[in-house]
């Protein structure tokens, strides 16, 4: 068998590492960014923060020394390509932040109390039970999940009793724990079901006042949860005002005991830290790049004095090693701070006109004058490629003075009213919204009646866009939203 030997010409479209160092830096909001700064701090010690004290004077004068020509693999590079003197002012020279460097943050530390596991856990300490039946119970709770319901059945956690702890466990005896769980606070605990968790709780109160509160919930719950309050008036024989009341007080009960104690500093909350800050000072919008945490970069003259050294004296092949180790530490550092100006120039470039774009929604934050806005609209006004835009929006936000918002809140598709004039559909859902929050609660609008009441305001759309629209806001249909 002959091998046919052949050359072919192809062209192939590589991204430079800086290129690849500004998408990354991109797709990531202010807080994150701070993170990713101090692992490159750690990763390379030829990055340093610009101190409070550091002048750019002694950077001209490191430039203003003349370096010798360092020859290193015949010729590969020399001193002089990496550090040019007379090359423009260093970009990260040109950083901005946001903030004085007089600007105090003072951690404030706080102490964390009992969690919700925890709390079930010292009630189980005085309980009357005996070794095994607290070990039991120590189960149960600890497949309890933070809403307070107990997810699983109790054969799936007799079966896991036997083949992880080898107890030979019954139903009835799981029963029996967890009846004494169920006595726990917060009332409700260790329900294997909304029904079951409302039931707990009306079952510790006065019964004869919630009787018919704890009917309906035990014998008419479907008919509750659908708001078929009309089925269950007719079958309890109760007039107006004793059904309203029950439904009043059913409501009143809490559906996720565990969520109502668990302490807010326990929980993985999201801290949101604005990308960018608008501000409206005499009707003018002035946008600036939120920096306040982005510590200024520099280049350590150390390396470079080092790298300096290396170049006059002779050369053999460890001093060539470590030549070749200080100039890619040094290529990466110039790499990075490159990256993160060209990221703040990206940024400002697409919020700014982004704001232009809705200029008049951000001077007051009404939302019937946002327009319609897509990525496409932005790319072009900003000569930026689609994808770039994509990566500035997500995960960003911005603090205006009417809120703080995430950037994709501002994007959304348009269509036409009846008299030619383009709109978004956000507005269309902040007409909707309003529509639905003014109506008569014991009347709630039907998606028809909403479709009708938006078409006599010239916004001409179906009844099954209208059902979108609520769907994608959140509210449910008209039949529960209803109120007695």
């Amino acid at each position: 068998m002959k091998q046919k030997l052949s050359l072919q010409q192809k062209l192939l479209q590589k991204l430079s590492p800086q290129q690849i160092q500004v998408i990354k830096l991109l797709e990531i909001p202010a807080l994150q960014l701070e993170q990713r700064i101090k692992k490159e701090l750690e990763e390379n010690p030829v990055l340093e923060i610009e101190s409070e004290n550091g002048s750019d004077e002694q950077d001209n004068e490191n430039q203003e020394d003349t370096e010798p020509e360092t020859d290193v693999d015949n010729d590969e590079f020399t001193f002089d390509d990496y550090y040019d003197e007379d090359e423009d002012i260093p970009s990260y020279k040109l950083n901005v932040n946001n903030y004085s460097k007089d600007d105090k943050y003072i951690d404030i530390p706080f102490s964390v109390g009992t969690t919700f596991h925890e709390y079930l856990l010292e009630q189980l300490g005085v309980a009357d039970l005996t070794d095994e039946e607290q070990q039991l119970a120590e189960y149960i709770i600890g497949n309890i999940d933070d809403d307070g319901y107990l997810r699983r059945d109790l054969p799936a956690i007799s079966d896991d009793l036997a083949f992880n702890l080898n107890m030979e466990v019954t139903e009835q005896e799981l029963q029996k724990i967890l009846n004494v769980v169920q006595q726990f606070d917060p009332p409700g605990v260790a329900a294997r079901n909304l029904q079951e968790c409302l039931l707990i709780q009306i079952n510790r109160m006065n019964r004869e006042h919630f009787a018919t509160a704890r009917e309906i919930v035990k014998t008419y719950f479907d008919e509750f949860t659908k708001k078929h309050y009309s089925k269950i008036q007719n079958k309890l024989e109760l007039d107006d005002q004793q059904i309203k009341d029950a439904i009043d007080q059913i409501l009143k009960l809490n559906p996720k005991p565990g969520s109502s104690y668990s302490n807010p500093m326990n929980k993985a909350n999201q801290h949101i830290v604005p990308d960018f800050i608008l501000e409206n000072i005499d009707g003018e919008l002035i946008l600036s790049l939120n920096q306040r945490n982005v510590p200024e970069l520099k280049i350590n003259d150390t390396y470079l004095d080092m790298l300096r050294s290396m170049g006059e004296t002779q050369r053999n092949k460890s001093r060539k090693e470590a030549l070749v180790f200080v100039k890619e530490k040094l290529d990466s550092a110039k790499w990075f701070i490159d990256a993160l100006q060209q990221r703040q120039t990206t940024l400002m470039q697409t919020m700014s006109e982004i704001v232009n774009y809705q200029k008049n929604y951000f001077i007051d934050g009404d939302e019937t004058k946002m327009r319609p806005m897509i990525l496409k609209d932005i790319a072009e006004r900003t000569g930026l490629d689609i994808s770039t835009i994509s990566r500035v929006s997500n995960s960003k936000y911005i603090q205006t003075h009417f809120g703080i918002y995430p950037l994709k809140f501002f994007f959304s598709e348009g269509m036409q009213k009846d008299d030619g004039e383009e709109v978004s559909t956000r507005e269309i859902k902040k007409i909707l919204q309003d529509c639905i929050e003014g109506e008569d609660k014991k009347r709630p609008l039907t998606d028809d009646k909403l479709a009708a009441i938006l078409k006599k305001k010239t916004y001409n759309i179906a009844r099954r866009t209208v059902a979108k629209y609520r769907e994608q806001l959140g509210i449910p249909v008209a039949r529960l939203r209803k109120e007695l």
